[in-house]
């Protein structure tokens, strides 16, 4: 359980979740990490978007979609939309944007005519050559303050989580 009489690096919001909840018997740690991964990745989110994002038109959701394209190339739709974590009907307006900017193409399937695969076109590909190297420094400076070690381990128990959730 996160002590928050004693940890000096919990927040005023999270103390006030504690005081809140914890009458209630639930599980503050698991809490606290949940809640720490949803801000930590919002906030990486909104500073990408702020910071780089934005001047290109992008969302980060278009930018992940992109990104899915550039490493693996052309994909169904419906593969795009797992692969990039988003519902179909969410890829649809992102395709429909990312198509406006001249980033993908289109296409129907080619021995089934009700599939759609969408694939980046070579502007895509060179924004991503461009882009991808300046979000990996904003990578590089939010993770700043670890360690190797910290970010190995913060890897690791990231991994985790996913796997219990990608196990259910």
């Amino acid at each position: 359980m996160t002590d928050s009489h004693h940890d000096s690096s919990i927040t005023r919001a999270e103390k006030a979740a504690h005081k809140r909840v914890r009458a209630l018997g639930v599980d503050l740690s698991s809490m606290d990490a949940v809640a720490n991964i949803f801000r930590a990745a919002n906030s990486i989110r909104n500073k990408a978007e702020r910071d780089l994002l934005t001047r290109h038109g992008l969302s980060f959701t278009g930018f992940t979609v992109l990104w899915v394209l550039w490493v693996w190339g052309p994909r169904e739709s419906h593969q795009l939309a797992e692969e990039s974590a988003v519902s179909k009907s969410t890829l649809t307006g992102v395709i429909k944007t990312l198509h406006g900017l001249k980033l993908v193409e289109r296409e129907g399937h080619p021995t089934d005519g009700r599939r759609l695969v969408i694939r980046p076109t070579d502007r895509a590909v060179q924004l991503m050559e461009d882009l991808f190297p300046k979000y990996n420094q904003l990578e590089k400076e939010v993770t700043s303050g670890l360690t190797k070690k910290d970010k190995s381990d913060l890897i690791k128990k990231l991994r985790a989580v996913l796997h219990t959730l990608e196990g259910q």
